[in-house]
């Protein structure tokens, strides 16, 4: 498990008909702040602030195809060349990091290819690195840094 001390948010919400909504400077739109929606803009404020990764290089909610599924990556980082390097799924803080999240994020990698795979709620976060050659995955106790 990795320790993340999350930088202070200072994020801009609003209310809005009964809804509370966080402005995702990565969106550049106002989208509602549910508990997932918090672990992810948590996360990312992190991955900028903190990790120094690129925000530029960072997206979110990629869609992707599972077989006929449609589904989305919360948060999927690029290498400088525009391959996809890292992928992220954010749970909200009460759900718990299980396997079947793991296998989830397995899937997406099958359509979309990285090195790493990170499982976050918040509270708790596990980074995997693909090793190419055996094709395995191994848990590593720290983010990568950005290169």
């Amino acid at each position: 498990m990795i320790t993340i001390e999350f930088p202070t948010p200072d994020f801009k919400i609003v209310k809005e008909n009964d809804k509370t909504l966080v402005f995702d400077r990565f969106r550049k739109r106002y989208v509602v702040l549910t508990p997932e929606e918090w672990v992810r803009q948590n996360f990312l404020n992190y991955l900028v602030k903190t990790m120094s990764y690129p925000a530029s290089l960072i997206g979110i909610e990629k869609e992707i195809y599972l077989g006929e599924l449609k589904k989305r990556c919360d948060i999927v980082v690029y290498n400088r060349t525009m391959l996809p390097w890292m992928i992220i799924e954010c749970k909200e803080m009460d759900v718990p990091l299980t396997q079947s999240v793991l296998e989830q994020i397995v899937r997406y990698h099958m359509v979309l290819p990285t090195s790493f795979l990170v499982i976050t709620n918040g509270i708790n976060t596990f980074c995997c690195e693909h090793s190419e050659p055996a094709q395995e995955w191994q848990f590593i106790g720290q983010l990568p840094a950005y290169l």
